[in-house]
């Protein structure tokens, strides 16, 4: 596992750049565009509080498009998509607005300092400058918990530009997978949660290691573990918390040992390989 190394020194540097802010927030730097993933800025919300890394600095939040993967409040979250420059190109799964009133205040078209929001469903493609993103179907209950009605998809997201870097937000197996998202260079798949334990529409370190034998990428990067934790759980199956990133490491040498795992750390970087 090659060791990471600092953004902006990657940043002088040609070819993808992958930076891991912490839970399911990356930056996607490609083609001297950067796309942000489900951004989630805060130090606490709801029953969650940041247990690990600091809060991204500024620059996180500074990026040509955003993409959210699902509607849950760890995925989509208002304030912190406020954090966005005017005009941000925001993709969001269909019927986001309709299932989360905050976002429509967000929205440019009623909103002169707002973003520019289009709702997406899988197979929609959307060009980003040079780059294209494409919406893959996920396999995960999508809708705004606790009480919206199951309106809308989760998505995950293939970024095409020098590399192809898969987002997978947040899903379980399914056996259409590779059908699904295609050939890609680059997988950031979630390895953990921010709860003890986790259903069948997640991926955990074993069943993310399995996913890379569908997936068949050169490299891949675990996100969505180790940042947020409930409050008052501290002592709750702290390995649920703490090793998903190496145990994946470990799974993903036993099922997919020719894929590189790059494990970061909060604000880290990582450049993975050219195209094969």
């Amino acid at each position: 596992m090659p060791a990471p190394t600092c953004a902006t020194e990657l940043r002088s540097r040609l070819g993808t750049v992958i930076t891991w802010w912490g839970h399911a927030t990356c930056t996607v730097e490609d083609s001297g565009v950067r796309v942000l993933t489900d951004p989630l800025f805060v130090r606490r919300f709801a029953h969650l509080r940041r247990r690990r890394g600091e809060l991204p600095p500024p620059g996180a939040a500074v990026a040509d498009a955003v993409i959210v993967s699902h509607l849950h409040s760890d995925h989509l979250h208002p304030r912190s998509l406020s954090r966005l420059a005017p005009g941000t190109r925001l993709l969001v799964p269909r019927g986001a607005a309709r299932s989360v009133p905050a976002l429509r205040r967000l929205d440019a078209r009623g909103n002169p300092a707002g973003l520019r929001i289009t709702e997406v469903e899988a197979g929609d493609e959307v060009k980003i400058g040079p780059l294209s993103v494409r919406a893959v179907p996920a396999r995960h209950d999508g809708r705004r918990l606790p009480f919206g009605p199951h309106i809308s998809p989760a998505l995950g997201y293939v970024i095409s530009g020098e590399t192809r870097t898969y987002f997978a937000g947040d899903t379980g197996l399914f056996d259409e997978m590779a059908d699904a998202v295609g050939p890609v260079d680059t997988a950031l798949l979630p390895v953990g949660g921010w709860g003890p334990r986790l259903g069948p529409e997640h991926l955990d370190a074993e069943r993310a290691a399995r996913a890379l034998t569908l997936l068949a990428p050169a490299c891949a990067v675990p996100v969505h573990y180790g940042t947020y934790w409930p409050i008052g759980m501290d002592g709750v199956r702290p390995h649920e918390f703490y090793t998903p990133g190496d145990e994946f490491v470990r799974q993903a040498a036993e099922h997919a040992p020719k894929v590189t795992v790059h494990l970061l750390r909060h604000g880290e970087s990582a450049r993975p390989e050219a195209p094969r």
